[in-house]
């Protein structure tokens, strides 16, 4: 993988060397001291992994692996016309075997793997249209949704983006096989969500289209399905499903729930699929069973991407899917979307020789609803697409997208005249924002709260005035927040035109803070708004019962 490249508009030059964060040793420079480092970092990103099949006891203890799922032999197949009608994958009764650490599941997910469990028998009874399915093994996901912490709309111009995994999350419940096609034979997929009321049934098929506005939901489930379809043998196989879901990320809050939905679907669908899964990738056979956890969550993040944005028409970038994915606990991850490379970073115990204690998170949802596929977003897409040809074609022919602009180029283009109006406002905001990104990360690192808060607050009055993707009731959030005591900065995070805001606070002012932000908010606004503390969780897993 390529590491990060680097464009700096501190200065306004550009360079083509990896960004000093994401530099990677060669081989040949490696030390022994380095080596066993090496290794070290390499067992604990091992243990930190999002692809983590866990099993949960009678006590709600979560019990989870470093591997991933895999079949029992190693060797890959296609089903032959001698096969059964079904293909067995890997069961979770085998991910009870390995020994693992343990750790508490956290109890809201535990309660929404009951909710999942009990919509599942009452919908899907055993003597319904898919009832060769009940002898089948249980399968159980779970994917959060997220939080930014800086770097808005870059991610689709290949930027930097600073994002954590949220505890709020999905889960999906149910049973799933691969089947073989038959003439004249159709294999149903049938999925209820516990916020809709009505089972969706499907077939899955290349050919399937959308569903209309009344289970527009339910189009995030069958565009990651289509993703996984050439897994499959192409005209000979598909897949059987009844699956149930239960989340509890607020829709339309900008804490993602789509890309957990999708998310938390792929890795049912893994699951269902086993060694089969990614092997339609453009690799040799060997090399499908060698992916990494890091490699999979990535085709993982990249696939419900796709999904999003030619089933559900929303021309989302990355982020949110690759932090759903690859999330993991008490780090933010600093993701390059242009080369997928990522840096896990951590906040520093404290800062000014212990003074200062680590800070946390509030997010506080405005309760203004947004909807990305029908809203300002594509047209900020748009946008963006534009002020790139422009920059390209006047100022540097280098520039073949906003993460390669730097800031003199955009000080040429406003002199020039090149651009002017939106699309200058707009460059500028990503070409900055890009900076703000790295330098935060660095600070988080070093404990420079104050630098964080500095570098927030810049950002959400550039997302505010140039990109301009604000709006009163998250402006009056805002502000509320950063001239709260104890409040290092606070921004709108996500795509904007509502949802949640991300303050950085004082834990020992936290809860002040959210006292005062429902109170002032509703007298501003007539509106009430909600807040909860949060810090960086696991991202994608499997839940073993």
């Amino acid at each position: 993988m390529d590491s990060i490249k680097s464009t700096s508009v501190t200065d306004g030059h550009r360079s083509n060397q990896p960004h000093p964060q994401f530099m990677i040793p060669t081989i040949n420079n490696l030390t022994p001291k380095f080596c066993f480092l090496a290794i070290i970092v390499a067992i604990r990103s091992t243990y930190c992994s999002g692809f983590l099949p866990v099993s949960t006891s009678a006590t709600g203890k979560l019990i989870s692996s470093s591997g991933r799922p895999r079949s029992p032999h190693r060797h890959y197949h296609h089903l032959s016309a001698q096969a059964s009608d079904h293909l067995s994958s890997p069961r979770p009764e085998e991910y009870k075997k390995m020994n693992t650490p343990s750790q508490r599941l956290p109890s809201n997910i535990q309660a929404l793997v009951r909710e999942a469990k009990t919509l599942f028998e009452t919908s899907f009874p055993d003597t319904g249209e898919n009832h060769d399915l009940v002898n089948d093994s249980i399968h159980v996901s779970t994917a959060p949704g997220r939080v930014n912490l800086i770097g808005e709309h870059t991610d689709y111009t290949g930027g930097y983006v600073l994002p954590l995994a949220i505890g709020y999350g999905t889960v999906c419940y149910g049973r799933g096989r691969i089947v073989k096609t038959t003439a004249g034979m159709k294999s149903a997929c049938r999925i209820v969500s516990s916020q809709h009321a009505k089972i969706v049934i499907f077939e899955a098929s290349p050919s399937l289209l959308p569903s209309g506005s009344e289970n527009k939901w339910a189009n995030y489930v069958q565009g990651v399905i289509l993703q996984y379809l050439p897994d499959l043998a192409s005209g000979k196989e598909t897949l059987q499903l009844d699956m149930a879901i239960a989340g509890d990320v607020p829709l339309g809050s900008g804490l993602s729930s789509s890309a957990s939905l999708e998310v938390a679907t792929a890795l049912f669908l893994e699951s269902i699929l086993g060694d089969r899964a990614f092997s339609s990738s453009p690799l040799k056979e060997a090399q499908i069973f060698d992916l990494s956890d890091k490699e999979r969550k990535i085709k993982r993040a990249l696939r419900c991407q796709r999904a999003e944005n030619i089933f559900c028409g929303v021309p989302c970038g990355v982020m949110d899917q690759f932090v759903s994915s690859a999330g993991c606990h008490d780090k933010v991850l600093l993701i390059d979307c242009r080369s997928l490379d990522f840096r896990e970073v951590s906040m520093a115990d404290n800062s000014d020789g212990g003074i200062l204690p680590k800070p946390v998170l509030v997010v506080t949802n405005s309760n203004v609803k947004h909807d990305l596929g029908g809203s300002e977003y594509p047209v900020r897409v748009k946008q963006c697409k534009e002020a790139t040809e422009i920059l390209q074609s006047k100022i540097n022919s280098g520039i073949n997208s906003l993460r390669d602009a730097t800031a003199r180029d955009i000080e040429e283009a406003t002199t020039s005249g090149a651009l002017n109006g939106v699309l200058l406002q707009r460059a500028r905001h990503v070409v900055s924002e890009n900076q703000r990104t790295v330098d935060a990360a660095n600070a988080l690192e070093k404990g420079d709260w104050a630098l964080v808060g500095k570098l927030m607050n810049l950002s959400h009055d550039s997302m505010r005035n140039d990109y301009e993707v604000s709006c009163k009731e998250i402006d009056v959030l805002v502000d509320l927040a950063q001239k709260f005591e104890g409040v290092y900065g606070s921004r709108l995070t996500g795509g904007g035109f509502g949802g949640c805001t991300v303050t950085l606070v004082d834990e020992s002012s936290a809860e002040k803070l959210e006292d005062h932000l429902k109170e002032e908010y509703e007298k501003y606004t007539g509106m009430k708004c909600d807040c909860f503390l949060t810090s960086p969780a696991d991202g994608a897993r499997l839940i073993i019962l």
